[in-house]
Order: C-alpha cells, then structure tokens, then sequence
C-alpha cells in the first residue's frame, strides 16, 4: 500500500506536464506460450463459440441470439467435432478474464487490481468476483466514483514498481480520465528519458450493447489510438480474453484492453496449460482466396455469420481479427492482402476518424500496388447510439451489409 500512497504523489506531481511527440517505439516484443482453472459458473443464456446456445438459471439476453447465432462459417463447421470431447475446460468470457487476471496475481505479487466495485462486489461484470477475499484490499482496491483521480494513482503506482489492472466500469468513463491517460500514461516513459516505465493495463466494457443508451454505448477506440506510447488490443473469445490479459499484464508498456459488453456470456474451450497470446498479432480466424475482411471484437461474430451466406454463394473469404488495434500486424495484414487482392473492414468504432481509416490508410501506403479494387469500410453511423432497439441495430454493420460489400468487392 506504501507504493500505492507513493504513486498519487508521483502522478498528482506530473499530471499537468505537456509532453512532446514520441520519437522512438515503445512497444516491446511481446511473449507467447504459457492456463489453469478458475471458478467456473455459467449464468445467464449462453452463446457457445461453435454457434449453438444454451441457458444457465437467467433468462436473460435472449436478443443477442439474433447477433451471434450461427456465426461460424462452413468452414469451421465442417471440421468442428463436439466441444466436449475437446480437452481443456470451458469458460465464460468474463471467467476467462478472470483466470488470467487471478493467475497473474498468483505469479507476480506486484499484480494489483484497482476500480469501482472490483473487490467484494467481484465488478461490474463480475470479472474480480471472488479476488478480494483471496488477496485482500490492497491488492484488490475498492475506489470511490473518481475515475480521474484512481487512474492516477495506478499510473503512479505502476512508476514505483507495481503492475496495476484499472478497471473502468464503463469505458465512457474513462474519458473522466484522459488527461491522466493521454500525458501521464502514455508519455511518461518518454518525458522522463526512460528512467520511468508504465506498466499498466486499463480495462473495461464497452461497444454498443442492448438498449444501454448513448453514454453507455461508446467506442472509445478512435479515442486513445493517437495517444504517443499507448499499445491497444480487443479480445474477441475467452481463449483470446485470458491470453492477451495474461500478456496485457506482463508487458512493459501501458495497453488498453478492450472488452465488449455483448461478448462475456460467450463460452468456449480453452486449454488447461498456461498460454500468453502476442500482444501485437492478429488472428486467422478463417483462411480463403477471395477477399480479405479485417475487423475485431463483436464484429468478428457478424463477419462470420455473414461468411456462411457468402460461402453458400460460392464466395471464399478469408477472415482475420486483427487484435492488435495499436500497433497493426501489417505482416498477417499484408500476406493476406498479397492473397487476395481485395479488402473490407468491419468495425463497431466510428467511421469518422475510428480504427478502420487508420488501418486503411496503413493497408493504402504499405500495400497499394496489391490491391484489385479500393477497399471499403464498414463502420458504425457517425450518431449517438440511440435507445430505442430497432434505431440501435441500424446504427451498427449488419451481415446482410457485410454480404453485399463482399458481393461489390468482387465484381
């Protein structure tokens, strides 16, 4: 706690500095391979990553069936063999959160975990559920509703030598936050001449959910992608939840993860030895021949549903979920392209300015002379999200949408 009290000193000092833009990299390589089980409780109706759903005692969530049923493509479902025959254990996106936070914990002492309601409440997700009376308060630390001042006091504790995981109820209100994010956390390492690292991660739910409104329902992508410094990734399954928040934790640099408030009730096997994804490499979720679709978190499971239409229609896409939001893996992102000669990107963030100009831009200077026809990006509508569900669903990227931008694509 010491270090803890320490680091608001060491932030409230350096909270008003103006820093100057980053002149080298600070993105460290990341480490792979290394799982191990947590509790495990299904709650809720559950939507499995092989399509099928199932109900646990809340009846709840029965719209988010129209979103993701189904949403493997006929690839998969060709060689998909029945989950329980798999070995591993099955985890809930939440739960996998979890695992890898509390095997962390476990590993490093330094690991600690600070926010609104995140010690005996368990969060706002139940993602801490259960790490408060196994660690205590100081390292499972309950703050007051001041996302300003507690993202502070994790940065400066992360300069004396912690590891803190910052949980922000609602991404929204991490912008309560940003100065704190933006000159503190994403700078510091650079303004202090390397003498200061920032070993934090920053946390939370966000994206557009069922009927939560407009404050509730940001995209906060776009916002922090041109902070100096800051490395962002979104995980999209439990099996990529545990690992990027296990590598999330380990690395040097600060990392916003991103996690999306439709996906925690999303089951799927992971493996029971201990494994660390790469922070900055995309996933191959679907190989194919004929068009390139890059996209990330919830849109991952429209893309697929819309590439089991686009397969019956004698089209081979080739899917991959980019992860790494900060920086791109223009390797994966390029060897595709090589491939397929054609692009489409599929966000939830805005058009304006959000995640899919900047990766066309980068595909635009890095790839031009492989490209077929221009790419195109499917993005959200640049509106608040409205509440009324039916307006809601047309402010976000539909299959049907995804179906016919491959069909002009491919002309």
């Amino acid at each position: 706690m010491a270090a803890i009290i320490q680091g608001i000193g060491a932030a409230t000092a350096l909270t008003s500095a103006n820093s100057l833009d980053t002149k080298k990299s600070f993105f460290s390589n990341s480490r792979r391979s290394l799982s191990v089980g947590a509790e495990r409780k299904g709650r809720s109706f559950v939507v499995r990553s092989d399509g099928r759903l199932s109900y646990g005692l809340n009846g709840r969530g029965g719209r988010a069936e129209q979103l993701i049923t189904n949403a493997v493509a006929a690839k998969e479902d060709a060689a998909a063999t029945s989950t329980s025959s798999k070995p591993g254990h099955e985890l809930l996106l939440f739960e996998a959160l979890r695992e890898g936070l509390e095997e962390e914990m476990d590993r490093d002492p330094a690991v600690c975990v600070m926010g609104e309601d995140v010690g005996h409440y368990g969060g706002s997700y139940k993602v801490t559920k259960g790490l408060a009376p196994k660690y205590g308060d100081l390292r499972v630390l309950d703050t007051p509703i001041a996302e300003n001042s507690f993202t502070g006091m994790g940065i400066g504790a992360a300069m004396t030598g912690l590891r803190p995981v910052i949980e922000g109820m609602n991404m929204g209100f991490l912008l309560l936050a940003f100065n704190q994010i933006s000159n503190n956390c994403g700078m510091l390492h650079y303004t202090s001449g390397g003498q200061f690292k920032i070993p934090v991660v920053i946390r939370g739910p966000g994206g557009v959910g069922r009927q939560l409104g407009a404050e509730h329902s940001q995209r906060l992508e776009s916002y922090f992608q041109s902070i100096p410094g800051i490395q962002m990734v979104a995980c999209s399954t439990p099996y990529n939840a545990k690992g990027l928040m296990k590598a999330a934790i380990r690395s040097d640099n600060p990392v916003i993860l991103f996690e999306h408030v439709l996906l925690y009730n999303l089951k799927e096997r992971i493996p029971d030895e201990e494994y660390v994804l790469n922070l900055e490499e995309a996933e191959m979720v679907r190989p194919g021949e004929h068009v390139t679709i890059l996209t990330y978190s919830r849109m991952r499971y429209h893309v697929m549903q819309a590439a089991k239409t686009l397969v019956n229609k004698g089209y081979d896409p080739e899917v991959i979920d980019i992860r790494s939001l900060k920086p791109f893996d223009l390797h994966t992102i390029g060897n595709s392209v090589k491939k397929t000669h054609r692009v489409l990107i599929v966000e939830e963030c805005m058009r304006t300015g959000g995640i899919g100009a900047s990766l066309t831009a980068a595909i635009t200077e890095n790839f031009h002379d492989y490209l077929d026809a221009p790419i195109i990006c499917l993005s959200s509508q640049d509106v608040p999200t409205p509440y009324a569900g039916t307006l809601e669903n047309w402010t976000v990227v539909q299959p049907a949408q995804i179906v016919t931008a491959v069909e002009q694509l491919c002309q």
